[in-house]
């Protein structure tokens, strides 16, 4: 057992208390949306309700039940995360494995032009206007249109490139071709790095708001996201006509939809942030 020295000692309990109260901070909302909507009306309106449930009821999650709406955005952001995030791991894994080759003609220009996207964009306007000229207002045109994003791009061609190329040059020898390569090789060699691109393809497709509302016409393919929105902005018209004598106040109504929103992330995010930090760091290193 290695004993540590004094300031050593010190500084692990100062980062473990540290990394403890910020952790904290960062579930409190959770746990506060989650009081919020069980509490009662009269004791949430009354301030009462700071960490723990106060004069719990459940029936605020059986009107979420019979909310159409939020389901239909539910489905629409599982297929826009599980389909847009496939679409994306395809293209950046074939665009990274070809600027990871030495022998690609220009590639130092193509590698440039895509670091080039990551310092400057053409605006907001332009780029909507863009989207707009090509008709991405629909499922499947957010799905194609936000495929590819610089840096994970960069972050494969880097991990690629840490692949030692005697592996390659025995493939080849042995007869394989450059799919075979892609897909026996380096895909399977890069684990690490196509689950932190995943993870972050997909947290940025589950979280999407801003161009999925700037440009979906259909109320039916909206995201989770702008369901939420839209939600929030008129929910208390949404109480207007309903008995005053409610169990649960209306913004009950708010926290339960966003407790229910996360429920996926808790779930299947503690699986994925192992990957998170190694990946990451295998991707920028050289060997």
């Amino acid at each position: 057992m290695v004993r540590l020295s004094k300031s050593e000692l010190i500084f692990k309990i100062v980062t473990i208390l540290l990394v403890t109260v910020f952790a904290l901070l960062a579930f409190y909302p959770v746990i506060y949306s989650f009081s919020a909507s069980i509490s009662g009306k009269i004791a949430y309106e009354a301030g009462e309700v700071v960490l723990f449930p106060k004069d719990v009821s459940f029936q605020v999650y059986e009107l979420i039940y019979y909310d159409k709406g939020l389901w239909i955005s539910f489905i629409n952001t599982l297929f826009y995360t599980i389909f847009g995030t496939a679409w994306s791991i395809i293209i950046s894994a074939l665009g990274a494995y070809a600027l990871s080759k030495r022998r690609l003609l220009f590639r130092r220009q193509f590698n440039f032009l895509v670091v080039f996207t990551m310092w400057f964009n053409a605006g907001m306007v332009p780029l909507y206007l863009n989207y707009i000229n090509m008709g991405v207002d629909t499922r499947w045109g957010i799905i194609v249109a936000f495929g590819v994003q610089g840096f994970n791009i960069i972050l494969l061609r880097s991990f690629f490139e840490a692949i030692p190329r005697e592996i390659e040059e025995a493939a080849t020898i042995d007869g394989a071709n450059e799919f075979d390569l892609l897909t026996r090789i380096f895909l399977p060699m890069s684990k690490a790095a196509i689950a932190t691109v995943t993870l972050f393809y997909a947290t940025s497709r589950w979280n999407s708001y801003f161009w999925s509302r700037m440009l979906l016409n259909d109320p039916t393919e909206l995201p989770l996201q702008v369901y939420m929105r839209i939600l929030i902005e008129n929910y208390q018209k949404m109480f207007d006509d309903m008995p005053i004598d409610l169990p649960y106040s209306s913004d009950s109504y708010i926290f339960a939809v966003l407790v229910v929103s996360i429920i996926p992330v808790l779930i299947i995010y503690p699986y994925l942030q192992r990957y998170f930090t190694r990946g990451v760091n295998l991707g920028g290193v050289k060997e």
